[in-house]
């Protein structure tokens, strides 16, 4: 093999591995290709294996009346974190004591709990922090007596958080929503 052929070998080995190399970070998803899609509402799409019905009772959630129940009357309930943290202080602990007063009054209802975080972070990142959130109320609540069947998770890490914004609204978004599911 001449210098030539080579070096040609070698130009067309770097091409090949140029346009091979890494691919782009992948974009979020917007929130009309998720499960549960901008306006809260379960989506027709199915993802990596779920859709409709993966998840018992999420496919007849309705949130603004529930058996004659309003959404809002457990969204005074809505739980929240320090920055960075998902323990459940001290204070927000009688909002959970309440939503579990709530489901023994309506032993048919479920309920979903949603883990939010704030706009600072990965998207990686939030959505396990959104998850371990969730987590760590469903823990509370089967530890105060609520069935752990009665319960489900769901991490929207930063989907619904506002973006730049300031401390007050971020403290908002880093929350635990508490979403009553028709049997």
């Amino acid at each position: 093999m001449n210098l030539s052929s080579k070096k040609l070998c070698i130009v067309l080995i770097a091409a090949a591995v140029a346009l091979a190399g890494c691919s782009k970070k992948p974009k979020r998803p917007s929130p009309d290709a998720t499960l549960i899609g901008p306006d809260n509402a379960l989506s027709g799409n199915t993802i990596g294996g779920f859709g409709q019905g993966s998840i018992p009772g999420l496919e007849t959630r309705d949130p603004n009346a529930i058996d004659g129940q309003d959404r809002i009357a457990l969204q005074a309930q809505t739980v929240y974190f320090d920055f960075d943290q998902s323990g459940i202080k001290a204070s927000e602990r009688s909002k959970l004591d309440a939503a579990k007063a709530y489901l023994d009054s309506n032993p048919a209802a479920r309920l979903l709990l949603e883990g939010h975080c704030d706009w600072k972070g990965t998207a990686e990142y939030n959505l396990g922090l959104g998850d371990r959130r969730a987590n760590s109320a469903k823990q509370y609540l089967t530890t105060i007596g609520v069935p752990a069947d009665k319960l489900e998770v769901l991490s929207k890490g930063d989907l619904d958080a506002v973006e730049n914004s300031d401390e007050a609204t971020a403290a908002n978004d880093r929350r635990v929503d508490l979403v009553v599911l028709k049997p």
